[in-house]
């Protein structure tokens, strides 16, 4: 079965349209100020007008105040959040919508024990950053290091149309989670790496069912 994808950073409604067309099953927004996508809740709204139905919204917040978040769920309603810092389970719960936690790979140890602080968490993703860092900076880690993880989780970091297949096959990943490896600049999707990135899942997809 092919992996869910989720294109993330997306600062327009154009590169919205075009991932969902493309076969996107989640695109993220960014209300990390810390990033160079960050997105004003006037854009975002935008970009939510644009989207076709069935391909779900996420938002992803870096340790923000519990206020900013609910405000822009209030008015987003994204069907899921995302958090990225040091939020502790209780936080992330508190805004009444699934999400997922985001985990720092670099160094990282004992992926299921960091997991298992977040028992109400929907999924996580696990991302080549360091810890206290935002993602979306191109960094990859080793992924032949992950043991079995039952929960379902998004491979990121560091993901191009030229490792994509790779990774897939070695890491079984429930879905993918891209944003600088499609961009032609930050924020700014490109047309073709988008859909070389899709080429190349659909492919190892097709030879994983092959095999």
């Amino acid at each position: 079965m092919r992996p869910r994808v989720k294109i993330c950073g997306i600062t327009r409604a154009d590169d919205a349209r075009l991932a969902a067309m493309l076969g996107a099953d989640a695109i993220g927004l960014i209300f990390t100020p810390r990033s160079p996508r960050c997105l004003t809740l006037a854009k975002a709204l935008a970009i939510r007008a644009a989207l076709p139905p069935l391909v779900a919204m996420v938002a992803l917040f870096m340790d923000a105040p519990a206020a900013t978040v609910a405000e822009i769920d209030t008015a987003l309603q994204p069907d899921l959040l995302q958090f990225h810092g040091a939020e502790n389970d209780a936080f992330c719960m508190g805004f009444g919508r699934p999400w997922f936690k985001a985990l720092a790979m670099r160094d990282a140890r004992d992926v299921a024990a960091r997991m298992a602080q977040y028992p109400h968490a929907a999924g996580f993703v696990l991302d080549g950053h360091g810890a206290g860092e935002p993602g979306g900076q191109g960094m990859s880690f080793d992924w032949t290091q992950l043991p079995p993880l039952p929960t379902p989780w998004l491979l990121a970091g560091g993901l191009t149309a030229d490792n994509v297949a790779r990774a897939v096959r070695i890491a079984r990943p429930w879905g993918v989670d891209v944003s600088s490896g499609v961009e032609s600049a930050v924020g700014i999707k490109d047309p073709h790496k988008l859909q070389q990135f899709f080429r190349e899942i659909h492919r190892e997809t097709a030879a994983q069912e092959r095999a």
